[in-house]
């Protein structure tokens, strides 16, 4: 499948046309920062088409931040239970579907294959601004409040595009959403301009993977040793999207006997980069990091031990949301391909074990969402949301990866060619249940 690059340019700018005209009155929006940043990443991204990003080599200057480090707000609960998006996570939800369904999706194929995201679709994210979510708008980012729930919303329609380039795109998103929920304001202030800027980062990572059997992301193998101001890191992290390429990591580590996290930037001496190739999210580009010595200045420890384990956790619960993308992707294939592909002259979906099938295909698609929901919203309400997580990633692992498992049995033979998506999709489905780190909710 060629990828038009033209097709993609033309696309975008009618995509960023329709946001501008959708932006406007929104409730969320009357806060004229909040308003003034959308609008500007909408105006961009409609008027200017697709550049490539060029930046490389990224250095990040000191800065020296003023006060207490900026926090979005914690979302204001709603007076009754009630899982219905609010009118501007509609809105943003919108935002990621159309650029999922006209950009992310005729691209899938190609990305997958050649392990890489076009500069197109990279730049056609970045200028709709969804990689600043999770940045308050004290900070230039475009969050109101901060919300798992919104962040889900997005990362389940990329997904639902492609699961890779989701990936690819929501990884800077992460590195961004971490710095501006656990930095202080020193870190704040040296590396969220980068992301905010007109040319943010084209790649950044949450490294928390490690290639081992029964890996625990709070009992890593990494290690980070204090040596007078400084802090010495010796490991391995496995999957790292965009790695080869990133300008900028946020590493998993064991410190003291207690698991953190620690910012790490390329060029450091004895960090090195090794393709890792992976059975699926193949546009994410995974790679492993070798860390023999690194030093980083001991500043460069980013929040605390339970900062740590609540970026796990949403980690997870990221991950499970993009399962449920890539999820529906199949059933929305597989529930057309049945009603229209006949057998002894009638549909197969006529057939009680492939009706059964796609249904239980659907019960499973919205039990994860309504687990994931629920997660998100309890986690915004400040809540203990272990539990949902868990849950959450317990569905993916095990009835997601047989949702995609479904969805290439269902087409037979179709199912096994490169002809149909469905097989990228089964092998994305078998990744996100137990990938770790790398997205962010």
């Amino acid at each position: 499948m060629s990828l038009d690059t033209a097709s993609l340019a033309d696309r975008g700018q009618r995509l960023g046309l329709r946001l501008i005209a959708k932006a406007g009155g929104l409730p969320g929006l009357k806060d004229p920062k909040v308003r003034a940043r959308v609008e500007r990443y909408l105006y961009k991204g409609a008027v200017s088409g697709f550049k490539a990003q060029t930046a490389a080599g990224r250095a990040f200057a000191r800065q020296k931040g003023s006060g207490d480090p900026a926090r979005a707000a914690t979302t204001k609960p709603k007076q009754q239970f009630d899982l219905t998006p609010t009118e501007d996570q509609e809105m943003i939800r919108g935002v990621a579907k159309e650029l999922a369904d006209e950009v992310i999706r005729p691209a899938g194929a190609t990305a997958d294959a050649e392990r890489s995201v076009p500069a197109e679709v990279t730049s056609a994210a970045a200028e709709v601004g969804l990689h600043l979510i999770g940045v308050p708008a004290e900070l230039e980012g475009i969050a109101e409040e901060r919300s798992a729930v919104t962040a889900a919303l997005v990362i389940e329609e990329l997904a639902r595009g492609d699961m890779g380039i989701a990936t690819a795109i929501m990884a800077p998103a992460a590195v961004a959403t971490a710095i501006a929920s656990y930095g202080d304001a020193d870190q704040q202030a040296t590396y969220l301009p980068e992301f905010t800027g007109d040319d943010p980062p084209k790649a950044a990572a949450i490294a928390l993977m490690e290639p081992q059997p029964l890996f625990d992301p709070l009992a890593p193998s990494t290690t980070a040793v204090r040596e007078v101001e400084e802090l010495v890191l010796t490991g391995v992290k496995a999957l790292v999207p965009g790695a080869a390429d990133a300008e900028l990591f946020i590493v998993g580590a064991l410190l003291d006997g207690q698991p953190r996290l620690v910012i790490v930037e390329p060029g450091a001496e004895g960090l090195q980069v090794e393709d890792d190739p992976a059975m699926g999210v193949r546009a994410a580009k995974t790679a492993r990091l070798h860390l023999e010595g690194v030093r980083v200045p001991a500043s460069n420890l980013l929040g605390t031990t339970e900062d740590h384990l609540d970026a796990v956790r949403r980690a997870r619960l990221a991950w499970a949301a993009a399962a449920v993308g890539t999820g529906q992707a199949a059933f929305d294939h597989v529930s057309e391909y049945v009603q229209e592909r006949k057998a002894f002259g009638e549909p197969i979906g006529y057939r009680q074990a492939v009706a059964f099938t796609v249904a239980d295909m659907a019960i499973e698609i919205d039990a994860l969402r309504l687990v994931v929901w629920k997660a998100a919203a309890r986690l915004d309400r400040g809540e203990d949301a272990s539990a949902e997580i868990a849950q959450a990633r317990s569905l993916t692992s095990q009835y997601l990866t047989q949702v995609g498992s479904n969805g290439v049995q269902l087409l037979g033979g179709h199912g096994f060619v490169k002809e149909y998506d469905n097989e990228r999709w089964y092998r994305d489905l078998r990744g996100a249940g137990v990938l770790e780190g790398s997205l962010l909710v």
